[in-house]
């Protein structure tokens, strides 16, 4: 995050501060509170609803920006898909407007509740990503292992001073739906992050003209990478276990998705991230988008 002074560190060209080489998908609480306030590292506040909650008069992470999941404006609605990645300049104005630029390191914090809230978190970590901004993290358990671990609070979140943020956009980790047709031509793995009713094509979601799935899709529920109770997202070997039983290989190029690519995100960064598959991509338009074409193929694997 830009500010005013320049410190004496980078006026005397000394080296980075340690946690600038320290960027991995997943930080923890303890890991937050000994580097929060260094001058390149941004704490991203995604929360939804914070001041309506019991928190008292400090609801916010001390010195940490606010940007909320739902209403900022990191999902809008294309020709009638909702949640989809807004027109690219405007959401690398969004992040500009929040003092975020290209030196700093984004820490990103959701509630922590459960593992389609935490989406929240993956699906603007992932947005990060596609633009080229790789110093991206996100906090384990967000605001829960946070509170609990006594990290420091404040009354309001930070008023950042405006910058400028640059992309340039690694197109390998967006799939469009010509790109998902050809995977079905191809047989490239498809995997749906949904519940399994819906990928089973026993329910669906509102936004989704009809039940099913992609056509051959693997079924990755997007609850059993993220432990609630803990308030952790799986493992390693948690994900590695989950990809081998839908048999999908190690490095095996695969497209993620969902109905509007929320819980789909949360598939692509247990698999891209924390596993390490970087031939992982996501739909972004997903079931929403596929299905708005009745001549696109689905497949209902309820029986009716």
């Amino acid at each position: 995050m830009r500010i005013a002074a320049i410190t004496l560190a980078a006026a005397l060209g000394l080296a980075a501060p340690a946690f600038a080489q320290d960027v991995r998908p997943l930080v923890d609480a303890e890991w937050l509170k000994a580097n929060a306030g260094q001058e390149n590292l941004v704490i991203l506040d995604i929360r939804d609803d914070v001041e309506e909650t019991e928190l008292g008069s400090e609801p916010y992470i001390a010195k940490a920006v606010a940007a909320p999941y739902a209403t900022a404006g990191w999902r809008t609605e294309v020709d009638g898909v909702p949640g989809m990645l807004p027109p690219v300049d405007q959401v690398a104005g969004l992040i500009g407007s929040l003092g975020i630029d290209n030196d700093d390191h984004v820490v990103i914090v959701p509630w922590g509740t459960d593992s389609s809230e935490f989406g929240g978190a993956t699906r603007v970590y992932w947005t990060f990503k596609y633009l080229g901004h790789d110093a991206v993290s996100i906090l384990d358990g967000g605001w829960r292992q946070y509170d609990a671990a006594g990290g420091a609070r404040s009354a309001e979140p930070v008023k950042p001073e405006p910058v400028e943020f640059t992309y340039e956009l690694q197109d390998d980790l967006l799939a469009t739906s010509e790109e998902v047709a050809a995977a079905l031509e191809s047989g490239v793995k498809l995997v749906d992050g949904r519940p399994a009713e819906q990928y089973e094509g026993k329910s669906k979601s509102p936004v989704v003209r009809v039940e099913g799935t992609l056509p051959g899709a693997v079924n990755i529920e997007h609850s059993k990478l993220y432990r609630a109770e803990y308030a952790l997202f799986a493992r390693p070997e948690t994900v590695r276990t989950l990809a081998e039983e839908v048999a999908l290989g190690t490095d095996e190029e695969n497209i993620a998705f969902c109905n509007t690519g929320h819980w789909a995100s949360i598939a692509w960064f247990g698999l891209s991230e924390v596993l390490g598959n970087k031939n992982t991509s996501m739909y972004d338009g997903s079931m929403s988008e596929w299905t708005a074409d009745p001549s696109r193929p689905v497949e209902n694997r309820s029986g009716t």
